[in-house]
């Protein structure tokens, strides 16, 4: 990279978080110059265009003001002006943040499309449902990687114990409950229940039952659930920040 950056630069493509768009431009112009920058040859480049319109679902919007367009369609003009040039690797930076969840949607099924193709895309993101879609994740803790693999097998091997869903009143009492409760690993609030790590799910279901009536907590349902990916990272990121010396000041 160091040698030949410009060689480098013709081998991959990049979107930023924010769009690296031109607002005042119209769309077409936006095309015409990343087509520019990423030498895109005279010949190639309306034929990438009328890709990257048709793509995008702009093709009768091409000469609207970039500005104007809605996120979604945003998103997919950078993606388009991102690969104007074929680069066989792709860096995308937190694509689909403040996207609608249809958008966010169908510019997955653009990636796959993608890499049906051939091209590598690596992708940073924030949303566990998102990091789904990818075939292979790094999950990054304060700057360290602390687990690696397809999510089927971060979700089989990562977690240190099983997963129980809890759905009781009142929550938050509950939690606070939990957390010190014996031989709960870790307690979460999802949505509007609990999920709880413990060593051995079947022992626990009937231990806690009776350990939150005793406080008062009312328990509509305690059962064992698969953990998702935002449990594995939870669980990931408290066994390393539990295991990790202290680095305050004295």
């Amino acid at each position: 990279m160091a040698r030949e950056p410009e060689k480098v630069r013709q081998q991959i493509g990049y979107m930023s978080q924010k769009f690296s768009l031109y607002n005042d431009l119209r769309v077409i112009e936006n095309l015409r110059f990343f087509g520019g920058m990423y030498k895109v040859s005279s010949s190639a480049l309306p034929e990438r265009i009328r890709w990257a319109l048709d793509m995008a679902g702009l093709t009768d919007r091409e000469s609207a003001i970039t500005g104007t367009l809605a996120t979604g369609w945003k998103q997919r003009l950078a993606l388009g002006c991102a690969v104007l040039h074929r680069p066989p690797i792709l860096f995308l930076d937190e694509p689909t943040s403040g996207v609608d969840p249809i958008s966010r949607r169908q510019f997955w099924e653009l990636i796959h499309r993608m890499a049906g193709e051939g091209v590598t895309v690596f992708v940073t993101t924030h949303y566990m449902d998102e990091a789904e879609y990818c075939n292979r994740l790094v999950l990054i803790y304060r700057g360290q990687i602390v687990a690696s693999g397809s999510p089927t097998e971060l979700k089989q091997r990562a977690m240190k114990g099983e997963l129980l869903l809890v759905e009781c009143e009142p929550l938050g009492p509950a939690l606070e409950t939990l957390k010190s409760a014996p031989g709960v690993m870790d307690a979460a609030v999802f949505g509007d229940a609990l999920h709880l790590v413990v060593p051995e799910a079947s022992e626990a279901v009937h231990t806690l039952n009776s350990y939150l009536s005793e406080r008062g907590i009312r328990v509509k349902k305690i059962e064992t659930i698969r953990p998702s990916l935002e449990d594995v990272f939870v669980s990931l990121t408290t066994t390393h920040a539990q295991s990790a010396p202290d680095r305050r000041p004295q």
